[in-house]
């Protein structure tokens, strides 16, 4: 019997898989702990728009954030920090710093968990920080740290 999966099954497969059981098996268990519905020509047919939906979603989400790390190079953020001895900041400028600034001076919101910091900032002078915007795609984003006055 052809069903289609409404839940993760251990064993057969993810949510939305179309996948063959035994009949016993689909209607003694699948079935009435709704994990499973049977496999109708409309229930197939829901799940190939749903899937085509998804993809094209996928594909403009990818394309903005193409278009969005093309432009973070062109996007300094400025960021001022209390000064320590022999040019140290007293601190680090964290992700968040860097998210929040970009937000108040471009109008961007970039989540402080897609900018990576291979390293805290601990001084100043201008950064090259990489910005993980969407899978396989990262843009630069220059960080210029100044001493607060």
């Amino acid at each position: 019997m052809k069903v289609i999966l409404q839940q993760d099954v251990k064993g057969q497969g993810k949510k939305g898989d179309l996948i063959t059981v035994s009949d016993g098996y689909a209607r003694n268990y699948l079935m009435p702990r709704g994990l499973a519905a049977e496999a109708t020509a409309d229930a197939i047919n829901a799940i190939k728009i749903a899937d085509a939906a998804k993809k094209r979603r996928q594909e403009q989400d990818k394309a903005e954030a193409e278009s969005l790390a093309a432009r973070l190079s062109s996007l300094p953020v400025k960021l001022t920090a209390k000064a320590g001895s022999a040019g140290r900041l007293f601190g680090s400028v964290t992700a968040k710093e860097i998210s929040e600034a970009m937000s108040a001076q471009h109008k961007l919101d970039i989540p402080k968990n897609k900018i990576e910091l291979s390293e805290p900032i601990k001084a100043f002078g201008t950064f090259q920080v990489k910005v993980k915007l969407y899978p396989e795609v990262a843009g630069t984003l220059y960080v210029v740290v100044a001493e607060e006055k």
